[in-house]
């Protein structure tokens, strides 16, 4: 898979890229990364990008032609058909089936904006789709391309040591994660439910997946509901729900 990205700062997504799990998926060739500087095509002494947007009001609005040309640059660098992203605050909110669906396409461009946003004529003519990571304002699209690239990264086939950890995320089957416990020297094993230790495979899957319902259910009864009937989750969230509703209140 290729990430092409269209920004005025390529060293923050490229530095981003380079960390952790990504990072060692982009070095084993998992992906590859490139990406386009505005400014660097643009005819002016200035390198100008922005510019006065029409009708008034402030800041300043990214220029067509930069962009469209850093953008059929970008096209034209390699033969696999891309899909525009634009990151905006004003796009589909991005969750995991979104990544997943991404993760299947061979080529993404993403267009990072910044000041007051991109020339709309642009959007029209070159962006496929507008996505956002939440209901706030960054700088610019760098870090919401950054989150984008990390998520769909770690998707690919080789990037996690245990292939079955992207399967159990949050997110992943419309759920949160369960709670999670590992060995600790100041803590030993205090505190972590008898069923995690006793070897009984069957009972730790139907208690993991107990506990990312209640956790679903009291931190995004929203994700709830889009979930298809299911009678052994059904079953498993009224259990969780009475053993929750009858703790002593602390």
């Amino acid at each position: 898979m290729r990430f092409d990205v269209v920004t005025l700062f390529p060293e923050f997504v490229t530095a981003a890229a380079e960390l952790g799990v990504v990072g060692r998926a982009g070095q084993r060739g998992l992906f590859e990364l490139r990406t386009w500087n505005p400014r660097d095509y643009t005819s002016d002494v200035h390198r100008t990008v922005d510019g006065r947007p029409f009708g008034g009001g402030p800041g300043m609005v990214m220029k067509v032609d930069p962009l469209q040309a850093a953008l059929t640059a970008a096209r034209s660098s390699a033969p696999e058909q891309a899909h525009v992203v634009y990151l905006s605050p004003q796009g589909a909110r991005l969750d995991q089936r979104k990544v997943v669906a991404l993760g299947q396409r061979p080529r993404l461009i993403l267009l990072c904006g910044r000041y007051e946003g991109v020339d709309e004529r642009l959007l029209e003519r070159e962006v496929d789709e507008e996505l956002s990571i939440g209901d706030y304002i960054l700088s610019g699209g760098e870090l919401a391309a950054a989150v984008l690239i990390d998520a769909i990264g770690r998707l690919r086939v080789g990037a996690l040591g245990n292939a079955e950890s992207a399967l159990q995320d949050s997110f992943s089957d419309g759920l949160l994660d369960c709670p999670h416990y590992t060995r600790s020297d100041a803590l030993g094993d205090e505190g972590v439910p008898e069923v995690l230790k006793s070897g009984d495979h069957a009972a730790i899957r139907r208690w993991r997946l107990k506990q990312a319902l209640g956790r679903t259910w009291l931190r995004r009864p929203d994700l709830l509901q889009a979930l298809a009937p299911d009678r052994e989750r059904g079953k498993l969230l009224d259990e969780f729900r009475r053993e929750y509703l009858a703790k002593p209140a602390s």
